[in-house]
């Protein structure tokens, strides 16, 4: 038999273990809430690492919407709306689905290019893929349709591209080499995971695919060459921490300034590095965690004997300097200038060809444009400037001849 008061108690004893478990609850909501708030915070710097907006956003168009154009032998394949959109971006993308895009290459709607470079995404941990999903679904929501791609039969039949990562995929975890530093670790993380610099610094093969053996050894991409990073070429050239360090958070390094597909990359990109992350980076591209001191820069005087010599004071030394030496927020420095001091000419020749886009990344460090003189240069000039250039500011050959500059010439107009 109840007791005579315990109806009168129970109403009061249910409000009581309510409110208990209301007091237990909050702390639990609010850890919950500042994990995902935390998550969310992560996943914003690892999607800056990561280069997404470079990519996601068309030139004039909105950050993350897509829009922009990746030219590949076989027609355009255009980058996607990555906004919390339900209807145009990856709303409904759950987080299986975008591991799976990330990783595997493999969207809702079927296979991916691999113009989104998954191949290096592949190597990023759970936890990191985690907060950069946390963070795409945080973004306001933006309604734009995507561009059909314009590619060939029969490369735009997509199931192929399941035979495609069969051969040349191979989706596996990131693995620390252990004889290396946690500094140096974390750089290589950065660099080929995230930064997934390989996608552009590595040469493909008949498939398209990386070729691992030739790792960072550069190759051509939209008709510059992005040059060959290798620990013993950044060496060879005396790149220091300080100089890295500088050409990826200022643009600008006494080695000279990024161009072409450089510059979002360092101006959306790198340039958020976190001081211990950047360091990280120099390490790793250097494969040392010393101290290197920088030498002299590579000045050997002028020769006015030489065809090059009035070309270069005509056109060139205005912005760069009588001796080569630059004009802040202008032009770079000659002197030790390691687009002129590589082993391929490829872009110095390009440069004088095309020119290059006026750049400007915070309010102190901007550079004009430079002119082209594809028009107003012939072929004999363009190379005599050319060799002129690394003669007086390198230590490479002045060797170029007419077939160099023709073969240059063709490979950056066929990427116009």
């Amino acid at each position: 038999m109840k007791p005579a008061y315990s109806s009168h108690l129970s109403p009061l004893y249910s409000l009581v273990l309510a409110l208990c478990l209301c007091l237990v609850a909050l702390p639990s909501m609010a850890a919950d809430k500042d994990e995902e708030t935390s998550a969310i915070e992560r996943g914003a710097y690892l999607m800056k690492i990561g280069d997404c907006v470079a990519c996601h956003t068309a030139v004039g168009g909105r950050e993350l919407t897509g829009g922009l154009p990746f030219e590949t032998p076989f027609g355009p394949v255009y980058s996607t709306n990555i906004t919390s959109d339900k209807d145009t971006g990856i709303g409904n993308y759950s987080y299986d689905d975008f591991y799976d895009a990330m990783h595997h290459g493999v969207g809702i709607n079927g296979n991916l290019y691999p113009a989104m470079p998954y191949t290096s995404y592949s190597l990023l941990t759970d936890e990191d893929t985690r907060a950069i999903y946390a963070y795409l679904m945080s973004t306001k929501p933006i309604k734009q349709a995507n561009l059909d791609n314009d590619v060939s039969f029969p490369f735009n039949l997509r199931f192929g591209l399941k035979g495609w990562n069969l051969i040349a995929h191979d989706a596996k975890v990131f693995k620390p080499n252990n004889a290396k530093s946690e500094s140096w670790n974390r750089g290589n993380y950065l660099v080929n995971a995230l930064g997934h610099c390989g996608e552009c610094h590595t040469p493909r093969d008949t498939l398209y695919a990386m070729e691992p053996d030739k790792h960072f050894q550069g190759a051509i991409i939209e008709g510059l060459e992005a040059s060959d990073i290798t620990p013993s070429e950044l060496n060879r050239q005396n790149w220091t921490h300080e100089d890295l360090n500088n050409l990826f958070t200022e643009g600008y390094s006494r080695k000279g300034t990024v161009f072409g597909g450089m510059y979002p990359v360092v101006y959306h990109s790198f340039s958020h590095l976190t001081d211990t992350d950047m360091l990280a980076v120099s390490r790793y591209l250097l494969d040392t965690d010393d101290n290197i001191e920088p030498q002299k820069l590579t000045f050997n005087g002028h020769n006015p004997k030489l065809p090059g010599y009035p070309l270069y004071k005509g056109y060139c030394a205005g912005c760069h300097g009588q001796n080569g030496e630059g004009r802040p927020n202008v032009a770079p420095a000659m002197a030790g200038n390691a687009t002129l001091d590589k082993a391929s000419p490829h872009n110095v020749v390009a440069v004088i060809l095309k020119g290059i886009d006026s750049q400007h990344y915070n309010s102190t460090t901007s550079f004009y444009a430079m002119p082209g003189y594809a028009k107003e240069l012939d072929e004999e000039q363009i190379k005599d400037l050319a060799n002129y250039l690394r003669l007086t500011w390198s230590n490479q050959p002045a060797n170029l001849d007419i077939k160099t500059i023709r073969n240059v010439k063709e490979t950056v107009f066929s990427h116009n």
